[in-house]
C-alpha cells in the first residue's frame, strides 16, 4: 500500500533502524557517569551531536536535543522571549506557520505580550518587505519556516534574515520540513527540527541557539543538555536520528531530483484527469517531495478515506476536522479552497508506478464522492427570461462543501448580473465561496452578518 504522507513522519530510514539497534546494546546508560558504562554513552551523545551541529550547520555547543520538535519550538520561543524581555514582549511570526508557533504566540498574548501575523501570498509565501516592516523596536523574536509543512512552498529565509539583523531581532526558522534536503540559509538564531519528518525515529527534536544569542531556558534548571532539554535523553533514538539525518543528506541531491520528477508529474496532471482542481503553493520554490490540490465539491475526509479504501495513504492540509470544525489556518491564509484538499508528500523510494497508480485512480475516486454529494456535473443553464434577479439559499447547518454545491447548482437560474446569497454558519464557506468564484468566473460580492449564520453575495458573470 503506498505510504505518501511523508510531510507527518517519513517511514524509519534503514540507516535509522540499524543504528539504533545497535544503540540500544551500547547506548543504554547514563551518559553523565564516569564509569565505563557511562563513557561509552557520552561518546554516543558527542558523535551524534556532532553529526546534526554539521547538517545543521552550528556549532556542537549550540545545539541541543529535545523530546520532540514541537517541544523544541515551545522551548526556544520561550527561552528566546524571555532571554530578550528588557527589549520587549512583541513576537513576529508568519500566518502560515505550524500550529506550535502559533500556540507558543497564543501563549504570549495571554500573559500580555503581543503577535504580529505576517501575511502571505496566494502561493503561501511571506514577503520579505512585509516581514521587515512588522519588526519593531520591542520585537524580542521573529519566526520564520524554512519551507511549509501543508502546501511544500519555501520561505524566503536568507532575505528575512537579513532584515532582522538590521533590526536587532533574532530570527527562529523552523526547519522540520526542509532539513533533511539540505541546510537553511544562514543568518538565522535559532533553528529547530524534528527527526521523524527525515526518517529518524519519533520522541527526538533539535535545538540549535547560536552563541551570543540572549536565551533563558524556563522552568526547573538541570544540568543536562545545557540545561535546555531536562531528563534522561533518549539516546538511542537520538544516536538513530543523527545517522539518518547524515543518510539522508548524503542522498539529498539525487533522490530530491527524483521525486520533483514525480510530483511535477502528479501537479501537471491531476487538473487534466479531475475537474474544478486548484494545484496549490509555490510551483517552483517549493519543497521536492510534496504537492497539494483542492477538489471543488468534495469533502476532504470523506475523499481520504476513499484513497485509504484505494490502497493510498494520503493526507489533508484542510478541511474541517471532526473535533476542531475549523479549516486549515494556512489554506486561510492563502485564500484558497480549504475543503477537497489532497496533501501528497512522497517519502524516499517512491516509484513511478506507485505515482501513476494513484493518477490512474484519483479520477473515479473524486467522481464517486461527488456523486454521493450530490454535486453539479456541468456548467450552469442560462437564466429563463422569467428568472429572479436575486436567490436566497439556505445552507445553515451544512458543512463544506454543501454549501457551495448549492451554491453551484442554482447560479445558473439567476440571470447574468443576478445575485445568489447563500446563507451559512460554517467557517469554511468564508474561504471556499470565494474560491468558488474565481475558480468558476463569478464576482464574490462580500458578507454580511444574518439574524443565523453569515450571508454571502455572489453575482452571476457568466
Amino acid at each position: 500500500m503506498p505510504y505518501f504522507d511523508a510531510a507527518s513522519a517519513a517511514p524509519l530510514h534503514p540507516v535509522a533502524r540499524q543504528a539504533l539497534l545497535a544503540a540500544l546494546d551500547e547506548g543504554w546508560a547514563d551518559p553523565a557517569r564516569l564509569y565505563r558504562e557511562g563513557r561509552r554513552a557520552r561518546l554516543l551523545l558527542d558523535a551524534a551531536r556532532e553529526a546534526a551541529a554539521e547538517a545543521v550547520d552550528c556549532r556542537p555547543d549550540e545545539l541541543v536535543f529535545t523530546p520532540s520538535g514541537t517541544r523544541a519550538l515551545h522551548d526556544g520561543i520561550a527561552g528566546a522571549l524571555a532571554g530578550r524581555r528588557r527589549v520587549g514582549r512583541h513576537l513576529v511570526v508568519s500566518a502560515v506557520e505550524h500550529s506550535a508557533v502559533l500556540h507558543s504566540a497564543e501563549a504570549l498574548q495571554a500573559a500580555g505580550g503581543s503577535v504580529t501575523e505576517v501575511p502571505v501570498d496566494r502561493t503561501g509565501r511571506v514577503g520579505p518587505g512585509a516581514f521587515a516592516a512588522a519588526l519593531r523596536p520591542d520585537t524580542a523574536l521573529a519566526a520564520l519556516q524554512s519551507a511549509n509543512h501543508e502546501v511544500g512552498t519555501e520561505q524566503p529565509v536568507a532575505e528575512v534574515a537579513g532584515a532582522c539583523r538590521e533590526a536587532g531581532v533574532p530570527l527562529l526558522v523552523d526547519a522540520a520540513q526542509s532539513l533533511g534536503w539540505g541546510p537553511v540559509p544562514g543568518g538565522w538564531s535559532l533553528l529547530t527540527a524534528s527527526a521523524h519528518k527525515w526518517g529518524g525515529p519519533s520522541g527526538v527534536g533539535l535545538l540549535a541557539v547560536r552563541k551570543g544569542v540572549r536565551f533563558a531556558a524556563q522552568g526547573p534548571s538541570d544540568e543536562r543538555e545545557s540545561g535546555r532539554a531536562p531528563g534522561f535523553p533518549a539516546l538511542p533514538a537520538i544516536v538513530a536520528a543523527a545517522a539518518s539525518l547524515r543518510a539522508v543528506r548524503q542522498e539529498a541531491a539525487a533522490e530530491g531530483a527524483r521525486l520533483r520528477a514525480l510530483v511535477e508529474r502528479v501537479r501537471s496532471r491531476v487538473p487534466e484527469l479531475v475537474p474544478d482542481v486548484e494545484v496549490v503553493g509555490d510551483p517552483v520554490r517549493r519543497l521536492p517531495h510534496l504537492v497539494t490540490f483542492s477538489c471543488l465539491y468534495v469533502d476532504g475526509e470523506t475523499l481520504l478515506h476513499a484513497l485509504d479504501r484505494a490502497g493510498f495513504s494520503v493526507s489533508s492540509g484542510s478541511s474541517c476536522t471532526s473535533s476542531t470544525l475549523k479549516p486549515s489556518h494556512v489554506l486561510r491564509a492563502m485564500g484558497v479552497l480549504s475543503e477537497g484538499n489532497v496533501r501528497v508528500s512522497l517519502p524516499w523510494g517512491t516509484t513511478e508506478a506507485d505515482v501513476e497508480r494513484f493518477l490512474e485512480v484519483l479520477p473515479a475516486t473524486v467522481r464517486a464522492v461527488r456523486e454521493q454529494l450530490g454535486a453539479p456535473t456541468g456548467a450552469a443553464p442560462a437564466a429563463a427570461g422569467t428568472a429572479p434577479e436575486e436567490l436566497i439559499v439556505d445552507s445553515l447547518g451544512k458543512r463544506c462543501p454543501i454549501p457551495v454545491i448549492e451554491l453551484a447548482k442554482v447560479i445558473g437560474d439567476v440571470p447574468v448580473g443576478g445575485l445568489v446569497t447563500v446563507l451559512s454558519d460554517d467557517e469554511a464557506a468564508r474561504l471556499d465561496i470565494p474560491a468558488w468564484c474565481e475558480m468558476r468566473g463569478q464576482e464574490y460580492v462580500g458578507e454580511r452578518p444574518a439574524e443565523r449564520g453569515t450571508a454571502y453575495r455572489v453575482r452571476r458573470l457568466s
